[in-house]
């Protein structure tokens, strides 16, 4: 298979400035391009750009993808959004970072990954899976930051197994960012980036024991705290939100709008858990899930059991009704001369057994069944089968 990279980046606050769409044309000229939206496909060659650069001058989101095992997610947005030093509490070396853009803050998550098993992956979607990302951190809600830390646990362990030092003090890639809440009930987006980044499962399931619920709102308490906004306001601020909404920046302004609405995100916990116990809280789940995997194969295998009993029953009564016609069914089998029909002989032979030990006519059937190989002994194949069978 050959290799394959797909480039997608999107202008969500507002679309490129005509010096922004030219330079960005200049770089491909196969690419899908409008004042939103470029997208790229290689199968051979690379992108010229400088993915960072771009981020840093056009857009908002990116999102890149390679079939050797790259996969990479870029977000850019206002530091009243998202503290940098909030994002920082997240950062690691291998899946997550964040730096300052001039006015703004790009956060950049990553899965890296060897094995093969992108090679047969398809690009996920398109990165308006991942647009709602913003919105949720614009309104302090961390989970995304806690599952891009998470997916670099593992990597962060085996690193660092056996070099910290003796002694009871904990380094910080020992402990757990703060743990937001809501783990156990991600959103879409959400459950898109963990299975973009790679979370583990099991390791994700151990984590979210940590988290607060959240409970959701109605959506009357979400109007009532829309009319209190628009009646707070005094007649300068109307005037002004007014002329940011007409204004090229109004994509931005309505954002912010709608974040001061949402009501705040719970505070995470202050629960800080050692990483050490977190891959052991993890294998716990494993074993949990591995458990209750098996009861479901067991509990399958019983009804396909339950269904074949059935149906042997069925066969058998089927059987039963038709009198001393089965008998002349196995010498016709039997006079075919061929391995399938020998084959078909014992079975029905194993059959016809069943039913004369149910009857108590076992004797009976013995008798018969040594008729048949007396008349049937120069058959060797046939013989070998009805040894191997087991017959009364």
């Amino acid at each position: 298979m050959s290799e394959y990279q797909y480039y997608e980046f999107l202008a969500l606050d507002q679309p490129l400035s005509d010096d922004a769409y030219e330079y960005v044309r200049d770089l491909s000229t196969r690419a899908e391009i409008t004042r939103t939206r470029f997208v790229n496909e290689y199968q051979w060659g690379d992108f010229r750009g400088n993915p960072s650069a771009l981020m840093d001058l056009c857009y908002d989101a990116h999102l890149y993808f390679a079939n050797w095992g790259t996969r990479i997610l870029m977000l850019r947005l206002p530091p009243s959004w998202l503290a940098l030093d909030t994002a920082a509490e997240y950062c690691n070396d291998e899946t997550f970072s964040a730096r300052r853009s001039g006015k703004n803050i790009v956060l950049e998550f990553q899965s890296q990954d060897e094995s093969g098993e992108d090679w047969g992956y398809e690009v996920p979607g398109s990165l308006g899976l991942f647009v709602g990302i913003r919105n949720e951190l614009s309104a302090g809600d961390l989970r995304p930051l806690y599952l891009a830390w998470l997916a670099g646990a593992y990597y962060v362990l085996d690193e660092n197994e056996g070099d910290q030092s003796d002694g009871d003090q904990e380094d910080d890639y020992e402990v757990e960012p703060p743990v937001p809440a809501g783990l156990a009930q991600l959103t879409a987006p959400q459950r898109a980036l963990a299975d973009f980044l790679r979370v583990d499962q099991d390791l994700l399931k151990a984590a979210a024991e940590a988290s607060a619920p959240i409970v959701d709102k109605p959506a009357a308490d979400q109007n009532g705290a829309m009319d209190s906004w628009i009646d707070g306001l005094t007649k300068k601020q109307k005037d002004e939100t007014l002329r940011r909404l007409l204004s090229d920046d109004h994509a931005r302004a309505r954002k912010e709008i709608l974040r001061s609405l949402q009501p705040c995100a719970p505070k995470p916990s202050t629960v800080r858990r050692r990483m050490s116990s977190l891959m052991a809280a993890a294998a716990s789940q494993a074993d949990i899930r591995e458990a209750e995997r098996q009861q479901e194969l067991e509990r399958q295998q019983g009804l396909r059991d339950l269904e074949a009993q059935r149906h042997r029953e069925s066969q058998l009564a089927l059987l039963s009704d038709r009198g001393e016609r089965p008998w002349a069914d196995v010498a016709d089998l039997i006079a075919a001369k061929k391995p399938t029909s020998y084959d078909a002989a014992i079975r029905l032979l194993t059959d016809l057994a069943e039913i004369s030990r149910r009857r108590g006519r076992s004797a009976q059937f013995a008798e018969r069944l040594a008729e048949l190989r007396s008349a049937h002994q120069r058959k060797p194949s046939l013989i070998e089968r009805l040894d191997a069978a087991d017959l009364p």
